[in-house]
């Protein structure tokens, strides 16, 4: 190991005024969803900070299984259960979008005759 991964290593610290107790609940069918409650450094809940939603679905598509996570703004269970539908169609719009962004990105590229992809001129 070099000495700035060793220094990496070392800086590793936890953020004792963020920490979260997590909890995960499920459908057994499609839906996941994590309660992220706030705490504080002895364990005890810290009502200072706002409970955290996240909801987590598997799509399938040709290419295999797509992990979409989203964040749930809600209150409570109940709510955050009501809200997972919308949250996850909201993220695959979001990743459709940002995946045509990319395919944009890349059909924009100019390709220059006589260079391979690395830049290099190659002569035919």
């Amino acid at each position: 190991m070099s000495n700035a991964e060793e220094r990496s290593i070392g800086e590793i610290s936890v953020d004792r005024e963020n920490l979260y107790r997590e909890e995960i609940f499920t459908d057994l069918k499609v839906a996941t969803l994590r309660r992220l409650t706030p705490v504080k450094a002895d364990g005890s809940d810290d009502p200072s900070r706002p409970v955290l939603f996240v909801g987590q679905t598997t799509l399938l598509s040709q290419a295999g299984p797509v992990p979409v996570q989203c964040p749930i703004e809600a209150a409570s269970l109940d709510d955050a259960v009501a809200q997972f539908p919308n949250a996850v169609n909201t993220a695959i719009e979001q990743m459709i979008e940002e995946a045509r962004e990319i395919q944009r990105e890349e059909a924009s590229r100019i390709v220059v005759p006589g260079r391979d992809l690395g830049g290099k001129v190659t002569l035919g």
